[in-house]
Parts: C-alpha cells; sequence; structure tokens
C-alpha cells in the first residue's frame, strides 16, 4: 500500500478511531492515547509515540499516515514578522504569518488555497482558488508558528486570526472542525476569545455562526460603507449588498452579544473622503462595534494607494465624535510581503 493510498488517522473523530482500535481486536483506550497524540501533542510521526507498542505502531503505520504541513520556506521581516510558505501533503503552497508585538504573538492562518472572492486590492485574489484546506492543514499552520515562538522568542502564542488566504466561510465545516482541535482541552486548550475569524461578511454564514454558538470573535472586511464604492472594491458586495450584511450582523449580536470588529483600509481617491467617513459611522451604528484602520500594502504599481495621513485622522475624528472605538494599525512585514493583503505564493502568481 502506498503512502498515497493511506487515509490520513487525523481524518478520524475519537470514535472512529476508537471504533477502528475495536475492530483489530484492540482496546478502546488505545485510541484516546493516540488521539492525544495527534491532536494535543502534534505529533507528526506514529514512531514517537511511546506509550504505544511497536506491534500496534506498525499496525498504524499500515493502515494509515499523518499528512502533517511542511514549512517550506520561512522568511524573517525587519520587524520580527515571520512568514511561512507551508507545503501541504499535495505539494501546493498556502502561507501564514507570525506577528509579534511587545504583548502577543499572533498566528495569522490560512483557510484555502488561493481565493475566489476577486477583492481588486488583495494579492491572494489573484490566485485560482485551488481547494480548501482540511482541518488538520488549519490546525498544523498554528503548531507551526507556536512552535516558532517558543523558537525565536521564547514566547507562548497568544492570539489566532483567520486573516490569511482564502476565505473562511467558504470553508466553514473544516474552520469550525480545525478551530475545535486548536481550543478543546484535548486539543491545544486555546481560549476561543483570543480567535479571531476574518470574513468578506457572506450574510448568511454569519447567521448560520451565529445559531451554532460560536464563541470566537468575528471582523468584517469592510472598507466602505457605500455600496457603489464598496462593490468596486469587493465585487461579492454586488450579491450581498451592505444592507444584507448588516441585517446579519444585527441578528450575529441579538445570537451572540458579541461585538464587530471592522477592518477598513482607507484609499487616495477612492473612500477618503468625509461622506465614506460618515457613511462608516452610521454603519457602525448597527451594533456595537469598533474600527481597525489597516495601513495599506500595495502589491504593484495599480490603482490604490495609501491616503494621507490627513485622511485618516479625518477618519479617527469623525468616529471618535460618534462615540465609536477607532484605532489606526501598523502593517508588519511589508518588507517580507507578509502584511494584510500581501499574501500569494508569488510563483503561483507569476504563472497565471
Amino acid at each position: 500500500m502506498n503512502k498515497g493510498d493511506k487515509k490520513d488517522i487525523r481524518q478520524l473523530s475519537l470514535e472512529e478511531l476508537q471504533e477502528f482500535f475495536l475492530s483489530v481486536g484492540d482496546k478502546k483506550f488505545r485510541a484516546n492515547q493516540v488521539y492525544e497524540w495527534l491532536w494535543n501533542k502534534s505529533l507528526k510521526n506514529f514512531d514517537d509515540m511511546t506509550n504505544i507498542s511497536l506491534p500496534t505502531r506498525e499496525m498504524l503505520k499500515a493502515n494509515f499516515t499523518i499528512n502533517h504541513v511542511k514549512v517550506d520556506l520561512m522568511q524573517h521581516s525587519n520587524d520580527g514578522t515571520i512568514k511561512n510558505a507551508v507545503k501541504l501533503y499535495d505539494d501546493k503552497i498556502v502561507e501564514s504569518v507570525l506577528i509579534p508585538t511587545s504583548k502577543r504573538i499572533t498566528a495569522c492562518v490560512s483557510s484555502q488555497v488561493g481565493c475566489s472572492l476577486d477583492c481588486n486590492f488583495c494579492a491572494t485574489a489573484r490566485l485560482k482558488r485551488m481547494r480548501n484546506l482540511n482541518p488538520d492543514e488549519i490546525y498544523d499552520q498554528v503548531v507551526a508558528i507556536k512552535e516558532e515562538a517558543d523558537t525565536y522568542f521564547q514566547r507562548p502564542l497568544t492570539n489566532i486570526v483567520f486573516m490569511g488566504m482564502g476565505e473562511p466561510l467558504l470553508n466553514y465545516a473544516n474552520v469550525i472542525e480545525a478551530i475545535d482541535k486548536i481550543t478543546s482541552p484535548e486539543g491545544l486548550g486555546m481560549a476561543p476569545r483570543r480567535i479571531t475569524l476574518s470574513t468578506v461578511g457572506i450574510p448568511k454564514m454569519i447567521k448560520k455562526m451565529a445559531d451554532d454558538g460560536v464563541k470566537f470573535n468575528l471582523a468584517i472586511s469592510l472598507h466602505s460603507a457605500i455600496n457603489e464604492t464598496r462593490s468596486r472594491l469587493m465585487p461579492i458586495n454586488d450579491k450581498s449588498p451592505l444592507e444584507d450584511l448588516a441585517e446579519a450582523l444585527k441578528y450575529w449580536y441579538y445570537k451572540t452579544k458579541s461585538k464587530v470588529t471592522y477592518e477598513y483600509v482607507i484609499w487616495d481617491g477612492v473612500n477618503d473622503d468625509e461622506e465614506h467617513a460618515r457613511a462608516l459611522a452610521k454603519f457602525c451604528k448597527h451594533i456595537p462595534s469598533k474600527v481597525n484602520i489597516i495601513q495599506y500594502n500595495p502589491i504593484d504599481e495599480g490603482e490604490f494607494r495609501q491616503a494621507s495621513q490627513e485622511a485618516v485622522d479625518m477618519y479617527v475624528r469623525i468616529l471618535e465624535s460618534q462615540g465609536i472605538v477607532a484605532k489606526v494599525r501598523k502593517s508588519r512585514g511589508q518588507d517580507i510581503d507578509a502584511a494584510c493583503g500581501q499574501l500569494a505564493n508569488k510563483n503561483e502568481v507569476a504563472s497565471i
């Protein structure tokens, strides 16, 4: 049996693993031991399962594989940011980022290989969407950054953001399962409140998250509260206009009582006037929220340019006058194309 013919053991639930061990005449508790090695200790090799007998390990190797990801290339920014080119079992590449600050270390992880949403300002949008990531592939990105935090900073990983390649809500089931593995006591045991899922805002999926009672944070990639402008930036707004998004967010808050963060980039000549700032302030009134104004990271010599500091200050002034918390976020990792909107396998981009 070739490795490619074997099932990844991490595709099995604990119950399915227990059933497997019973089917081969072994004890049910053996599954619990293996499950702990896989998800709590993040083991990559059956041979290292030291409390499992050698014959049992050989039996597992004969029947299963562990398709863990590999960091194919690691780049270090001048500001301490680390970008990983992560090779998957089928040799496709995604990128993840370790973002260090004085108070926290954040893992920015991907949820899809490429993206299908065509946001005009984002490098990842230039990649065709090739496939969704499996739960274990999302989990492995977190584990890799957790290990890098220990190695390079001697500090623990504190936060996770789904702001890498892909749209998390278009890979909903796998993302939710990965978050369960990351947050459960049997997994990495991270608190859900330390996790933020960032989405362009797909109304029916926001409502589903609310119905499912998720405990992590929600961020919306907004960038304009005027439909015409937002559709120019993000074509999905034609299918899911701001009115539908607002309705879904009201439902989210009604069900979860959790405020939302709006991510907002201000571009020169696009949304840098008072009309757009006041529209944003009005949109923020739908539910309790805050705004992160994000520095734009150029992806080429195209039409989008960072707005002036005066425009940023004007936004902050108008938002704060309406009682809305607004923070200006300086991008990190720009020198290695690791900042927001810059993630893309450059070889893949060049071939399209």
